[in-house]
């Protein structure tokens, strides 16, 4: 299949799965970060709604899509991306698995649907938003970063109002913000399930966090063993290797 890159995109492998998808390094190009919350979270392999919420370029729909035989959905704000996420499942055939919706994830209980989907997961901006002096100049990276257009509470209240009685919610983030997620999932009746936390090497303090919980579920948080991104000698460990590469 022919596809139209523009400007600075790329067509770059997820190689695991043997997929292809559009990226930009001044748009934006996704991280391990949305790889892993994609490994992290629970779905149903033959059927379900799966709802992707901050989509950016669709890479977190697309793994998914190796994951599960349901229907999934993505969600992102910007225009560009959106338009790359598209672009991205067209190329790979998908577009009868995977939609796209261009808009606001406060906006989409009314326009998706409440207690409509099984799972919902979501690669929210990490940062609060700093001064304006400090705000990357480059528009579609502030966004993606800092909290401009969505906040945590908008992310966690927008999930729980998609997702079904005893549905999922998924999120990365960073270790400094769990008793904030921890507190918000609580309020909008999402109680956390599962807790992994992301080293970048052995003896670092945690850099990344991922978390899963079920609406109206009892409490039971089970912490899971950690993960570690790099070896000593700065090559992966055969645990990401094994995510990223689909090596045994």
């Amino acid at each position: 299949m022919v596809i139209h890159l523009k400007e600075d995109e790329r067509l770059d492998y997820l190689l695991a799965e043997n997929l292809r998808i559009i990226q930009s390094p001044s748009v934006f190009a996704f991280s391990l970060d949305a790889v892993l919350l994609a490994k992290f979270v629970y779905v149903p392999i033959q059927k379900g709604n799966i709802l992707d919420l901050c989509s950016g370029n669709g890479v977190i729909p697309l793994f998914l899509s190796t994951r599960s035989k349901g229907d999934i959905t993505g969600v992102e704000i910007q225009e560009r991306l959106y338009d790359m996420a598209v672009r991205s499942v067209e190329y790979n055939g998908l577009s009868k698995r995977i939609t796209m919706v261009h808009g606001d994830i406060k906006d989409m209980p009314r326009t998706l649907g409440y207690g409509k989907f099984d799972v919902v997961t979501c690669n929210p901006p990490y940062f609060s938003t700093p001064p304006k002096g400090e705000v990357n100049v480059n528009e579609h990276l502030a966004i993606a970063r800092h909290e401009i257009l969505c906040t945590l509470e908008d992310a966690i209240k927008a999930a729980s109002d998609l997702l079904k009685q005893g549905g999922k919610a998924a999120f990365v983030h960073r270790p400094g913000r769990l008793l904030d997620i921890v507190t918000l999932m609580r309020k909008y009746r999402l109680e956390p399930k599962r807790l992994q936390f992301v080293y970048p090497k052995q003896g670092k303090e945690a850099n990344t966090l991922l978390i899963e919980a079920i609406k109206d579920g009892s409490p039971d948080l089970k912490i899971i063993p950690p993960l570690i991104v790099y070896q000593e000698n700065g090559e992966y460990t055969e645990e990401v290797s094994r995510i990223l590469y689909g090596e045994s």
